[in-house]
């Protein structure tokens, strides 16, 4: 472990010390090829080596480097589309140089990783020696249950508090009218594609509403979570499983507009209140795309999830026209996880009128297919209430 520490540190410096040069420099060389010396006392010993870049965990092989939990070159390699890392032997001094080269660019670019541009694992960036890209689903499981603290084994509830904080920070931030990088909601949701594979059956964690405040948490983290439940039992790519979790997350971006009044208001709305209210999904369509105009299909769906398949719902439209497919998935999940939730107008609905409802609106407001794999998906796999700390100790800060 102590050479696999040893490399990335080396590759890291590498990275590092080439940027402060211009291309040609010796100096790019020398970094370079320091970090090409370790790599190869690694490969003395593992003449295969992979690295994954999750989160906060980064992964030799399957073992966890519990010491490099956290690293922030990890972050930043994961941030610019390289999750997985794997040299074989025979790694020429020249395509290791081009290696190097090929991410500089991108690193200084700072582009973050959007959920639009994952790059395919097979076949990956880079060359027959070395290659790069994203991960799949079960590799994303694999890390999580490799970081420590996770949960959602023996028993115990998944904690989901990190992913929480980390929505709720997005949304404050916003509120606050700052720009917001999302390259945290990126993390958030390959997070929740890693727990969906906890257990044995797909496991689906939803957290449970213990305040009506934490609701756009709540409810983000859920329809993300159902989003990429119901697109992987589709069948749908790991890529497109990630780009409906992240528009499952920010699907109701725009509620934070909303004056807090209507949203926590217990009775009827006034027509006024009303039509506030149904300005979220074009609100929340425009905060994205002002932010990041690359996450157009999270726009799309922010703007869509109200839509039934029969033209009804909001935004009105002038014209008859087709919903995206992410689109109609997450607007079963949106509203499936608003059902089961206390919310201060109504109680939660019991599971069976929840799964009668959908049954009765599919081919009205639900698109025939996504409406019944959503209930199986609901009566096959093991939802489960999660726990996030976070929630529990705002809730405490209040009293």
């Amino acid at each position: 472990m102590r050479d696999a520490i040893a490399y990335l540190t080396s590759l890291a410096q590498a990275l590092a010390r080439m940027g402060l040069y211009a291309d040609g420099h010796p100096a790019r060389q020398r970094a370079a090829d320091a970090s090409l010396a370790s790599l190869r006392s690694l490969q003395a010993q593992h003449p295969q080596v992979t690295f994954s870049f999750l989160g906060d965990v980064v992964l030799f092989g399957d073992a966890p480097l519990r010491d490099l939990q956290g690293w922030d070159w990890g972050r930043k390699l994961a941030a610019v589309g390289v999750q997985r890392l794997e040299f074989h032997d025979a790694v020429s001094t020249e395509e290791y140089r081009a290696f190097l080269d090929s991410l500089l660019p991108r690193l200084a670019r700072g582009r973050a990783l959007d959920v639009g541009h994952i790059e395919p694992r097979t076949p990956a960036g880079g060359s027959e020696w070395i290659r790069y890209g994203a991960v799949g689903l079960r590799e994303l499981s694999a890390a999580r249950d490799a970081s420590a603290g996770q949960g959602g084994v023996d028993g115990e509830p998944m904690d989901l508090s990190d992913e929480a904080a980390a929505v709720a920070w997005l949304h404050d931030e916003i509120i606050e009218g700052r720009e917001v990088a999302l390259q945290e909601a990126e993390i958030v949701v390959h997070s929740l594609a890693a727990s969906l594979h906890a257990g044995q059956r797909m496991l689906v964690p939803l957290l449970q509403l213990k305040e009506f405040d934490q609701y756009t948490t709540t409810h983000a983290l859920n329809v993300a979570v159902l989003s990429m439940a119901l697109a992987e039992r589709l069948g749908l790519s790991s890529r497109e499983i990630l780009q409906y979790g992240m528009a499952g997350l920010l699907h109701d971006l725009g509620k934070i507009k909303v004056p807090v009044e209507i949203l926590r208001k217990p009775g009827k709305l006034t027509p006024e209140e009303l039509e506030a209210m149904r300005q979220h999904p074009a609100d929340g369509a425009r905060l994205i795309l002002a932010r990041d105009d690359r996450l157009d299909l999270c726009a799309t769906v922010a703007f869509e999830h109200h839509i039934m398949i029969d033209g009804g719902g909001y935004p009105t439209r002038m014209r008859r026209c087709d919903c995206h497919h992410a689109s109609m998935l997450v607007h079963v999940c949106d509203v499936y996880d608003a059902l089961r939730t206390n919310r201060p107008h109504r109680i939660a609905w019991e599971a069976t009128d929840i799964a009668s409802y959908i049954e009765g609106r599919i081919g009205l407001e639900f698109e025939s297919t996504v409406g019944r794999a959503f209930l199986a998906m609901i009566g096959e796999a093991d939802v489960t209430t999660a726990r996030a700390d976070i929630i529990d100790d705002l809730i405490a800060q209040a009293g």
